[in-house]
Order: C-alpha cells, then structure tokens, then sequence
C-alpha cells in the first residue's frame, strides 16, 4: 500500500494534481521526543496543532531539554507514548501502564525509568538548549557509541516559551516517503520516523517539497503557512520508535538523494519534509486540499 493510502484503497486512486496535495495525516507529539498521535481536525494556530510538543523533561542537572536527537542518552523517550487530554497528558510506558502528567510522582518514576534525573514541564528553561548528535556518526558507530555532540538552541522561528525544534510546524509529502522507501532494502519507510505534524499526499515524484521553500501554502478554506526551511535530518529516523525496528536507512537514504540547503546561509543537509510558520489560523482535518500559492496570493501575517 502506498504511504497515506487508506485501507481497501486500490492503488490507481486518483492523485493530487503536482504543485497541490491533500492532507492524508494530522500528528501531534504532546510530550517532546516520545511517540504521538494521530488526529483528524484541528484549530492551527500560531503554536500549530494544540497540545503539540506541550510538555518535555528537562534534566534536573544540566537544565538541558530531553531529546531522543542524544540517543545514546535519551532513545528510549521513544519507547513511550503520549496522549493529550483536555485535563492532562497521559504517557503509556512500554509495559503498559499509564502516567498522568498530573500525577504527584511523575517526575520520580521517568527519572526511574530513564535512570537520569528529570522533571516534566510545560515551560521551557530560559535559553532552552538540548544536545544532537552528528547524524553521520551515529549511522558509523551506532545509537550507543559515543558521538560528537552539538549543542542546538530551540525554536529559532517559533513562538517564545515553545519546545519546538524550529518551527511550530512539519510538514512532510507521501511522494518524500515513496522516495525514500522504494531506495531501502525493505521498500517502504514509516512515516513516525519522521515526526510530521501533517502528511500531505502528492503525486509527483521525489522530494517535492523542496521546491515549496519560501512559498506560502493554502490548507482548507483559511489556513495559510509560509514554508520556511527543509527540515534537516537528524539521527532519529533510524532508532527504534515503539514497536518499529531501528532503520538506518531512513537517514542513509536523504543523505545520499536528498543533500541540499536547508535556509539561505545553512550547508548541506541530509533533509526529508520542510518546516513552516502560520500566516493566517485556521482549522483543518484529513482530507483537506493544500495548494501551493503564486507568490501574489502572499497574505500579510495574521
């Protein structure tokens, strides 16, 4: 099946016309680093998809943000999953069992469990800054080898007081991951790896969305984002996400096809989807029609 097709779909369904899509998938993470869910309507706002990247741990010693972009320190935030309600976060431990994000002793137990000592917020520490691993080097020596370590400050183009990496959106294409999966020994590529915010299905071949950089996309009736980066990849493709196996190839693949220039000033990058920035809010649900604007149908930021 290919990706973002729904099940019983036959292959020879129609396909988006190039330079549009439609939204297959909406995905929102709400604690940082671990497995998210997927959605079917949203109000996307400023801050993107409600209760996207809401909360995330924070070393109690170093004050640095967990991120599973360390794997060595921090892949098994990948391990659990989380679910947002109205009154709280639920986080599924590989086991089963559940915390609240309420709960008196939620720091205690994932400091148990990830056997570092960490603290479950909603506001990030003030010049947030978290660890990355070279992606290069974890593919050579593996998640647990000691890698060279950069250190990334969160949110360049996001609202203040977020956990975002970048951006308050991702944004990543079918054909991408048609691209990438058909390259790999096993054909296909799982679209979790990737942690998109939304999916969009299109026909063209390749990583289409490159070419949307610095163009502004439509979604529905109001939603207008204006993309602003290709989204460097990191080593978290290749790690194990719950059940999902590790796949080395989900990096290996865009750093040999897919090597370009993420924003004006940046080098190479292996990159897979493009970040963006909401213009005008708006709500959206799977199935809504993307068009990519002419540069005259720019509207001012909302």
């Amino acid at each position: 099946m290919r990706p973002g097709a729904q099940e019983g779909e036959p292959e020879s369904a129609p396909r988006p016309e190039p330079g549009h899509g439609a939204v297959a998938e909406l995905r929102r993470y709400p604690v940082k680093s671990m497995l998210g869910e997927s959605v079917l309507a949203a109000d996307v706002g400023a801050r993107g998809l409600p209760h996207d990247r809401e909360l995330a741990l924070v070393h109690r010693d170093t004050g640095k943000v967990a991120s599973a972009k360390n794997p060595r320190m921090w892949r098994a935030l990948l391990a659990l999953s989380a679910h947002a309600t109205p009154a709280a976060v639920r986080i599924t431990l590989p086991d089963g069992k559940a915390l609240w994000s309420t709960d008196a002793d939620v720091d205690d137990r994932l400091s148990e469990l990830l056997a570092r000592p960490v603290v479950l917020t909603g506001r990030p520490p003030t010049g947030a800054v978290l660890d990355r691993a070279r992606p290069e080097e974890v593919l050579s020596d593996g998640v647990a080898a000691e890698v060279s370590v950069e250190v990334s400050t969160l949110g360049g183009a996001a609202p203040e007081g977020t956990f975002f990496d970048f951006a308050p959106l991702h944004l990543i294409t079918t054909s991408t991951l048609r691209s990438i999966g058909a390259s790999g020994p096993r054909g296909t590529v799982e679209v979790e790896r990737y942690r998109p915010n939304i999916v969009v299905d299109t026909a063209g071949p390749g990583f289409v969305e490159n070419d949307w950089l610095g163009r502004d996309l439509r979604i529905g009736e109001r939603l207008t984002l204006r993309v602003i980066a290709r989204s460097p990849r990191c080593a978290i493709p290749t790690l194990e996400h719950g059940g999902l196996p590790r796949d080395t190839e989900a990096l290996r693949v865009p750093a040999a096809r897919n090597r370009v220039i993420p924003l004006d000033g940046a080098d190479p990058q292996p990159c897979a989807g493009v970040y963006a920035q909401v213009l005008r809010p708006g709500r959206i649900a799977v199935g809504d029609r993307l068009v990519v604007l002419p540069d005259s149908g720019r509207p001012e930021p909302a």
